[in-house]
């Protein structure tokens, strides 16, 4: 059948428009930022929505995640993974090529050591250490020189870790000589022989103990004698999403990631 010239005018309109839809659509995927396999739907603070991994330090892992679901909360579409490790730990991560977005560490020398691999740091929060002790303190511990007891199973982190850094410069400012009974990989192992009652007493952060405050009793060590952790957070120049992961590191210094940390037990940067 032959059509009339209205006919013919009347098919080519609904050819084109069926050809137009799948160009739309197409239009519409190459829109869309790759951002670790998620839509950039952004969030109110117009950061990119990304699936971020976050090295971080051991003592941080109680409140950065309490941290990341306020993150992710304000930031639709955005994930945050942690993975929580000893400073040291995670310096050798970055130095060998780990993929992950953000570090941050329990001191400036570790992060110092991976300064090519990162932004500019920014410091986050600051820690100290106090002595925890099974729960009622049961051997009696008051102050720093009850360490050197040999009846007491102290513990402490490995010199290598920064809480290990931190304890051997207190205790050799006051010329207190520990026999550790083990020293461990991170703060929070540390902590957990506490706990679990497999030593009488270790030098861990103060934000540690608080988070264990049902199991362990914290005894306060003077200003004077203690020493004051910095927690640097940096981007990492390896990051396929620094736009978000920038965004993340300026969120830790906002009102907000500051009322959180120092809700925590943290002190002001």
């Amino acid at each position: 059948m032959t059509l009339a010239p209205a006919g013919r005018r009347t098919a080519a309109a609904v050819l084109t428009a069926a050809l137009l839809v799948p160009l739309a659509a197409c239009g519409s995927d190459d829109t869309k930022k790759d951002t670790g396999g998620s839509p950039a739907s952004g969030s109110a603070s117009g950061a990119p929505a990304a699936n971020l991994t976050v090295l971080a330090a051991a003592s941080l892992t109680d409140v950065f995640k309490e941290a990341g679901a306020a993150y992710e909360k304000s930031h639709p579409g955005t994930k945050l993974t942690f993975s929580f490790a000893g400073s040291q730990e995670l310096v050798a991560q970055v130095s060998q090529g780990s993929p992950a977005d953000v570090l941050v560490t329990a001191d400036t020398k570790s992060m110092d050591k991976v300064r090519a691999d990162t932004g500019t740091p920014a410091i986050i929060a600051k820690n100290r250490l106090v002595i925890a002790t099974g729960e009622g303190n049961p051997h009696k511990v008051d102050d720093l020189k009850d360490l050197a007891d040999t009846k007491l199973k102290v513990v402490l982190a490995a010199p290598e870790v920064p809480a290990g850094k931190y304890s051997k410069q207190i205790l050799d400012k006051q010329k207190i000589a520990v026999k550790p009974v083990s020293q461990e990989p991170s703060v929070r192992a540390v902590l957990s022989k506490v706990e679990l009652g497999e030593a009488d007493a270790g030098l861990v952060y103060r934000t540690d103990a608080e988070s264990a405050k049902d199991k362990v009793d914290a005894v306060e060590i003077p200003d004077d004698q203690n020493a004051v952790a910095q927690y640097p957070a940096a981007t990492l120049k390896e990051s396929k999403k620094a736009e978000a992961a920038t965004a993340f590191v300026a969120w830790l210094s906002s009102p907000e990631g500051q009322k959180i940390l120092q809700d925590a037990g943290f002190q002001k940067p």
